[in-house]
Order: structure tokens, then sequence, then C-alpha cells
């Protein structure tokens, strides 16, 4: 097969709330495939489930995006990486030891008892959304009106962020993907976080980014710049995802009215069901990585200095992995997911994720128990981009 015969990648989606059918046809060819990006660049495909795992956890892939070979979806990530040099790399752009130090500085903040005693703060943040949704009236956009705020304000009063100028950032965050603005929006974001980092060093709040620049960069553990891009990584990752996962995820239960059924006359159901649609959306197509050594995985070499992606997506799906992958099951139970990631980038948030989608589904359901779309499913947009969502949610009760 020459370069030009190999299957473009990404897949896109035919139903925004399930990954593409594709994949089924490449999981086919093995567990371990060749793919080619919109440049015409070919990668390694990873979509069998154990494979995933595997290398998810394999020290010999590197998330270094400075790697000549790392893998670019979208035009609108060559912008992003023309913005490199303002950036520091942190967290998900950096590999052990590099990694573990950054994590140890803010993962305290996501511990599961930190976690837990922001419930109830987020339960009202919920609860606020709902007074809004009911005091506007049916028909609303569930993105703007529910799932986008409620990570938002969470992610701002973790952060330290005002959320009063949420409209600013979550467009930038929007617009980062754009081939044309990808670039300016990024910018902008940064010097938004390098100006309110600056005002916190003169005037310090409480939350994380405050913690950075009293602990970290006050004691020269990390640079201004670092302290910025940690802002820049967290702010758009605390919101984005979550946000998707609600609003996909109410989709997804919409569209399954028997799913739906059995978690309105049991609501212990929930955080089953959370894993469920984790794993049945699966956002995040795949994660890149590239070889910093030979590899042999699923019947083939990956050469040092290669292109990997690691569809997460294809290995959720896998029949390999659970039963009728194709099939939304809120009494799955299987905590075994990858739609978090694995391994030492397995997702910072994850914790501060899970609360927000027990509390975000629970009260949803349990506030409009006639809950239901307000447009044909076929009329609802879906985002494009490397992590899936909608454009809007129409619905009603």
């Amino acid at each position: 097969m020459t370069q030009t015969d190999l299957p473009e990648f990404p897949v896109t989606r035919g139903c925004p709330y399930r990954p593409p059918s594709g994949y089924q046809e490449l999981r086919e060819q093995g567990p371990v495939s060749r793919v080619r990006m919109f440049d015409g660049t070919p990668v390694w495909l990873v979509t069998g489930y154990d494979e995933v795992r595997s290398l998810l956890a394999d020290p010999r892939l590197s998330s270094d995006r400075s790697h000549d070979n790392f893998p670019i979806f979208f035009p609108a990530q060559q912008a992003i990486q023309r913005a490199r040099d303002s950036f520091a790399a942190v967290l998900i752009a950096t590999d052990p030891p590099e990694h573990g130090r950054q994590r140890r500085m803010v993962i305290p903040s996501f511990a599961v008892r930190r976690i837990a005693a922001l419930k109830p703060g987020i339960q009202r943040i919920v609860d606020s959304r709902i007074a809004a949704m009911r005091e506007h009236g049916g028909p609303v956009d569930l993105v703007r009106t529910y799932a986008l705020p409620i990570p938002s304000m969470v992610i701002c009063e973790l952060l330290g962020v005002p959320y009063a100028d949420h409209e600013f950032f979550e467009e930038q965050a929007r617009l980062r993907l754009d081939p044309e603005k990808g670039h300016e929006a990024i910018m902008k974001l940064y010097r938004y976080l390098d100006e309110l980092v600056a005002h916190k060093e003169k005037s310090p709040g409480d939350g994380l980014l405050d913690d950075l620049i009293a602990e970290q960069l006050a004691e020269g553990k990390l640079d201004r710049r670092e302290v910025v891009s940690f802002a820049v990584v967290l702010l758009i990752a605390g919101h984005d995802t979550t946000a998707n996962v609600i609003s996909l995820g109410t989709f997804a239960l919409l569209e399954n009215p028997a799913q739906l059924a059995a978690l309105r006359a049991d609501p212990s159901k929930i955080p089953d069901a959370v894993e469920e649609l984790l794993r049945y959306v699966s956002l995040v197509s795949a994660l890149p990585r590239v070889a910093v050594a030979d590899i042999e995985v699923g019947g083939e070499t990956i050469h040092a200095g290669d292109g990997l992606l690691i569809a997460l997506a294809a290995a959720n799906h896998s029949d390999e992995f659970v039963q009728r992958p194709a099939e939304l099951d809120v009494d799955r139970a299987d905590r075994h997911h990858v739609a978090f990631g694995y391994g030492v980038h397995q997702c910072l948030g994850q914790n501060l994720a899970r609360a927000e989608l027990e509390i975000a589904f629970g009260s949803l359901l349990a506030a409009f128990p006639d809950l239901r779309l307000a447009v044909p499913a076929d009329e609802v947009e879906p985002r494009s981009g490397l992590v899936a969502g909608v454009v809007d949610l129409p619905v009603t009760w």
C-alpha cells in the first residue's frame, strides 16, 4: 500500500455522540495499522484495547511536542505549534521525570478528599443553572445554559480565574482549533492569563494559580512562563471536555429512552452511567505520541522517531474490551475504559470530572422528568475538531 492509499485520519463521526464506524474497519486490519494525516504524513494508529493500554504506559513513547514527527491532526494545530516558543512545555507535553515533578505540584488540588470538599459548591452551581433553565423556559440550548457554564464556573473557582471573563476564554478555547484564528486565539488566552498572574502576584487570592505563584514561582521552582502555561492547559482542559460529555451524554440518553428510564427509576445508577457515558461518547479520538525507541506491538515494528496515534475511542468501542460495545448500557459498570487515558498521563482532573458529571446528570434528570430534544436529532450540528461535541443542543420539557 502506497502512502496515498492509506486511510485518512481523523475519521469523521457520523453520529455526534458515537465514535466513527470507520474504526471497526481499521480494527479488522489488526490492532496496529497505518493511516495518513491531513498533510499526507503517515503515522501508526493503535486501535486494539490491550495495545492502547500497553502503549500508554510505555516509557518508549514521548509526549514532547518538539519531536519532528509529532503527529498534527489539523492545520489549526500548526498555528498552535507556531506559538510554542511563547509557552513552556507543561504536563501533557512533557515526559518523565519532568512530568512527574510538575504533576506533583498540582495533584493535591485534584485529590479525592479535595474534590469531596468541592461537591457542595458544584451542587450549588448546578442548581443555579437549573433555576436559570426554568426561568427561561423551554426550548433552551443545553450547551450554553447548562453543559458549558457548570465546568467553567467550577474550574474558575478552583483556579482563581474570574468567571466574569468566561465568554472571552471560552471563545478563545473554541477558536484555538480554527486554522485561520487559532494562533491569535491561543496568544490572546496566554496574554490574558499572563496579566492575571501578574495581578495575583500583587494581590493574591484563593485558588490553584495563587498556590502555584506562592509555592512554586516565588521559590524559583517554576518560572513565570511555566505558571502561565499551567494556567492555559488547566483552564482549557478543565471546562471544554466536561462540557462536551454533559451535552453529548444527555443527547445519547435522550436517544436511548430505555436507558434514560432506567436512570430515572433508579438514580443510584448514575455513577455507573457516568462511566458508561464516558466510554460510549469517547470524546477524544486519539492521543499523539512519538516513539523514542523501537517497539514491537500488534505484530508490527514501530521504529524510533515514528509518530503514533493512540486511539482511545476505538479501544473503548472494541469488543475485546466489552460485549456489544455499540450499545449504551448504564448497567455495564466497567471502569476500565480509557476515556481519561492511562499511565502517567492519565487525566489529572478525572476525579473532578466524575464529580461534576454525576451531579450534573443526576440533577438534570431529577429536575426535568420530561426533558426531550426540541429539534429532530439529525438537525443537531456536531462540533468539528479533535474533541467531539455539538454546537448547540436545543431541549425542552
